[in-house]
């Protein structure tokens, strides 16, 4: 077992996490404050890119980016392309999840934020957006562990990540078994960690009500 490798392929792993999940929050928020805003071709487009990324296989987006970008002259190293395509693909979920939050709040606060004639930024900056959070906390823990759990489909993209530790280890050391147990060990408490967070995040959240 080549475990001092192990090292190197999980900082990938937690980079193109970190990476891709930070993309798709920035993208994400983004989109949704298009699909709540009052200008119809923001929303219309919006709307068309979530439509559009939510029903695409992951799979398909990476390897269109792999080998579909040097082909129109786009020349992206492979950790940034798959980080690039995971971001693009999970905004589309952020966004839904941010559209959902701002839904529980009441309409009432926001049309009186309206006749003391705050603009929609200041609306959803002020009013909307920190009670929005409070519903948001769970959803985007999922979106988080999704990003992380598909982190390993970028070893289709040629990126080293800890799936390919697995396979090298599986054909190369013999020792599939082992190999298997030691990366479902590392998602596992990826994900645990995530969701144990998002938890302590959300009752921080609910005693400030």
């Amino acid at each position: 077992m080549a475990w001092s490798s192990l090292g190197h392929n999980l900082l990938l792993t937690l980079g193109l996490i970190g990476l891709a999940f930070a993309g798709a929050l920035a993208l994400g928020v983004l989109l949704a404050v298009c699909r709540i805003g009052p200008v119809p071709p923001l929303r219309a487009a919006a709307t068309g890119y979530v439509t559009v990324f939510r029903n695409v296989p992951l799979l398909v987006l990476l390897v269109l980016f792999t080998f579909g970008l040097p082909n129109v002259g786009l020349l992206v190293p492979l950790f940034a392309n798959a980080a690039l395509a995971m971001a693009l693909y999970w905004a589309a979920f952020v966004c839904e999840v941010v559209r959902s939050g701002v839904r529980t709040v009441p309409r009432g606060q926001i049309e009186a934020a309206r006749a003391l004639g705050m603009t929609f930024r200041q609306i959803l900056g002020q009013v909307v957006l920190p009670q929005a959070l409070r519903a948001m906390v769970q959803p985007l823990a999922n979106v988080f562990i999704g990003t992380a759990l598909s982190t390993s489909l970028a070893a289709a993209a040629g990126v080293p990540e800890i799936t390919t530790w697995y396979e090298n280890q599986a054909n190369l050391a013999d020792a599939p078994i082992t190999a298997f147990a030691v990366i479902s060990a590392i998602y596992v408490a990826i994900t645990l960690t995530s969701g144990l967070l998002a938890g302590r995040i959300e009752r921080k959240l609910a005693i400030r009500r």
